[in-house]
């Protein structure tokens, strides 16, 4: 059994996202290996009450590298670079412990899993003698910018700046280079980052998305007979997640009977803009806001809906697009980022990414064929248990494994 120390800033039993992909890469991979894991100590908690009843906990080593309140506030608020700094000195803190943990334990693999950007690899790649293996590698993927219409000159100007520093960063940063030079193995989370690796560094790399699906055991085919088309749409209310076009979109239908729950959040200004546009143009009836909600929730909720309609112009793979097919609830979206790459035409729909006006369209037109097709609901819904299959936890942690071997 392979003793592999593992880096994962962001681990948490109880949190979907980064920490609760973390946890479920290091849950599944427990059943194959001795894990060391360094991680931050904001869920230290739930992380040891977790560890009480799960049979692989024995091979399950935790060491806590605790930042500030204020440094964790950063991390949470998305955008602020500030938190960079202070990211960089954990992995610098972590490397040391590292140091630390390997005169004690005969580690066999380092491995850099998360947080998936790849503009901080961390420092466990100056271990020497030891294999090392990074990724799932994300951030990587350029902002479509015709879907940039709407947002301020600041924020336009951002997102092009964004995506010409990805780039030059890939190509120049000393510490990225030198990581990406020295990994063993190379494990890019959507085709987009394994397409720039390849492009600007002439490396390969293994995609294996970063976030994962659960079996199923029941699928609930009742919900396709419903009159009324229950449509789920999750995220923050940034720009990225595109709500605007999924209101738009409805409104396209000219199809009452389509009814979209909003669950998710943004800043007061987005959530009032994004109710003036239901009302605006005249759907406000068919949108239900539900608000930030638990976890636990939101999985009910899909597990009764028909559909789950995902605009996202630019992320990685997203957890909740596995959540949906986890719950066998077919996914629309665009066929772009990760999430372009686990939905084809057995379990959902996909548009190509061009303009938001094209988009709107045909949105619509897939929504009014889906609503009057519900046999071709159930068939994709039944087809979701075959993707589990293909991209549950337990088939990339042996996916994972095989590579360990290899190297």
């Amino acid at each position: 059994m392979h003793k592999v120390l593992i880096n994962a800033y962001a681990c948490s039993p109880h949190t979907g996202s980064e920490p609760g992909m973390a946890w479920n890469w290091c849950i599944h991979l427990a059943k194959h290996c001795e894990l060391h894991i360094v991680t931050e100590g904001e869920f230290r908690a739930h992380i040891e009450e977790a560890l009480k009843s799960l049979p692989q906990a024995k091979n399950m080593h935790f060491y806590y590298n605790p930042v500030s309140e204020e440094v964790r506030k950063m991390c949470w608020n998305q955008g602020d670079w500030r938190f960079y700094k202070h990211y960089k000195k954990w992995q610098y803190k972590t490397y040391q412990l590292a140091l630390k943990i390997r005169k004690e334990e005969q580690i066999d693999i380092v491995h850099q899993l998360n947080m998936i950007g790849f503009r901080e690899p961390g420092y466990l790649w100056k271990i020497q003698e030891i294999p090392f293996v990074w990724g799932p590698i994300g951030g990587l993927k350029q902002f479509p910018v015709n879907y940039l219409k709407g947002v301020s000159l600041k924020m336009n100007f951002f997102v092009r700046l964004k995506n010409f520093i990805n780039i030059k960063q890939l190509q120049y940063d000393k510490r990225v280079n030198k990581a990406l030079k020295r990994a063993d193995v190379l494990v890019s989370s959507i085709p987009d980052s394994y397409r720039a690796i390849k492009k600007y560094k002439g490396l390969e790399s293994v995609v294996i998305p970063e976030t994962g699906c659960f079996v199923s055991k029941d699928i609930q085919i009742d919900r396709f007979e419903k009159p009324e088309f229950k449509v789920i749409w999750v995220g923050k209310f940034d720009f990225r997640k595109q709500l605007p076009l999924a209101l738009k979109a409805i409104e396209a239908t000219q199809n009452k009977n389509i009814k979209l729950h909003v669950y998710g959040t943004g800043t007061e200004t987005q959530e009032t803009e994004a109710k003036e546009l239901a009302s605006t143009i005249g759907i406000e009836n068919q949108i239900l806001w539900h608000g930030n909600q638990p976890n636990s929730v939101v999985q009910d909720a899909m597990n009764e809906a028909q559909l789950f309609f995902f605009t996202s112009v630019s992320e990685d793979t997203s957890t909740v697009v596995l959540e949906a097919l986890s719950n066998c609830l077919p996914v629309l979206c665009f066929d772009a980022c990760g999430f372009g790459y686990v939905i084809y035409e057995k379990v959902g729909k996909k548009i190509p990414l061009s303009n938001p006006s094209t988009s709107i369209t045909q949105f619509a037109e897939q929504l009014n064929y889906l609503y009057n097709n519900r046999d071709e609901l159930k068939r994709m819904s039944h087809n979701c248990i075959e993707r589990q299959r293909e991209l549950s936890w337990d088939t990339k942690a042996k996916t994972m494994v095989e590579l360990y071997d290899k190297i």
